[in-house]
């Protein structure tokens, strides 16, 4: 039993699940948004719980608005600590939310194990990039389905 445990703790979960995929969401405070976001992480596994205080942190010392209605929330350099696997979680708002000074309809929030993060943002960024794909991300009017074919490149 102990070894089937620890086992199972080391299996390489996958960057997204469907179900860490929230779309319609209403309106709320950044601080509430990052949070609940970061919870997604923690009930899936990828995080501790103190990594939700460490987005919270690393929002009020540096913005993860990225513009075209997309935020990416991500701890703290000292949270890495907190992270058992690479993951995101995604929250889709489609009438947007306040971020800051900014208004977002797609809040991406990143767990990173080492350089991982990295990578990430980076196949992040490319999606972004990629006009349609931004266009129905950032719309609030695509189904979880979709942004999990976009994100994760699967049906």
């Amino acid at each position: 039993m102990f070894f089937k445990n620890k086992k199972k703790e080391n299996e390489k979960k996958q960057l997204l699940y469907k179900e860490n995929i929230r779309v319609n969401c209403a309106p709320d405070t950044q601080e509430n948004v990052i949070r609940k976001v970061g919870q997604m992480l923690v009930d899936s596994g990828y995080v501790d719980q103190p990594y939700v205080e460490a987005m919270v942190e690393r929002e009020a010392s540096l913005s993860t608005y990225m513009g075209n209605g997309l935020a990416l929330p991500h701890g703290v350099e000292a949270a890495k600590k907190e992270i058992r696997s690479s993951g995101i979680a995604v929250m889709v708002f489609p009438e947007g939310t306040p971020w800051g000074e900014e208004k977002v309809n797609i809040v991406i929030g990143i767990a990173g194990v080492g350089e991982e993060h990295l990578s990430i943002l980076s196949v992040i960024a490319d999606k972004m990039l990629d006009a349609d794909a931004a266009s129905e991300l950032t719309s609030g009017a695509a189904d979880a389905d979709t942004i999990y074919k976009i994100l994760a490149g699967k049906e």
